[in-house]
């Protein structure tokens, strides 16, 4: 099944405890996590209703405040994390939707260090490539004399994938260090994961 990027949100807000959609948008925005993705209250709705019909929450009680319209709490269902963790780690390892990295990384907590390390590690042998491509070609283009105003953008483009590597690289040598706490090191990785999902296009 087809998880979007709101829908791990919603499931790893409910790995959190039970919550009713309100709570969970509320804990979203405070979090700032509405930064990753664009959020109204039809689309969280939406996903979470498709969720349920998924199979991957279940309603557990409606409550009432006053006379506030009731709220429905919802809980995952046991195939919700496999899902859920799995959609993480081809997150981590995608380089080129980074809408869908960015809420992977938020959640990579939910996966082992060490195929986090490779996932990321492998992200990063994939941006360094094409930096070093765009890079080479933006040369040859200058050295051909075109015009700089035809460039700019390639140009953003290859110091955008710097300092993304630049980043990429202090993350990988903290996660390599012991002392960096990583909740996910009382996981065991699933058999093969990060080397299929690594090596996958």
């Amino acid at each position: 099944m087809k998880l979007t990027p709101l829908g791990a949100i919603v499931l790893a807000l409910l790995n959190e405890g039970d919550m009713h959609p309100y709570e969970m948008m509320r804990l979203l925005r405070k979090r700032r996590d509405d930064r990753m993705v664009r959020v109204s209250n039809g689309t969280f709705y939406h996903t979470v209703a498709r969720l349920e019909r998924d199979g991957l929450i279940a309603e557990v009680g409606v409550d009432r405040d006053g006379n506030r319209p009731e709220r429905t709490t919802y809980t995952l269902q046991p195939a919700a994390l496999p899902v859920l963790t799995d959609w993480v780690r081809r997150g981590l390892g995608n380089a080129d939707r980074a809408a869908e990295f960015r809420v992977a990384l938020a959640e990579a907590h939910n996966l082992p260090r060490a195929e986090v390390i490779d996932l990321l590690g492998a992200r990063h042998e994939t941006l360094r490539e094409e930096r070093d491509q765009l890079h080479q070609k933006l040369e040859q283009a200058r050295t051909r004399g075109v015009p700089e105003q035809f460039l700019i953008e390639v140009d953003r483009h290859v110091a955008m994938l710097s300092g993304e590597l630049s980043w990429s690289a202090g993350l990988l040598e903290r996660l390599a260090d012991p002392g960096f706490a990583w909740v996910g090191d009382r996981l065991a990785p699933a058999p093969g994961a990060a080397a299929s999902d690594a090596d996958s296009p």
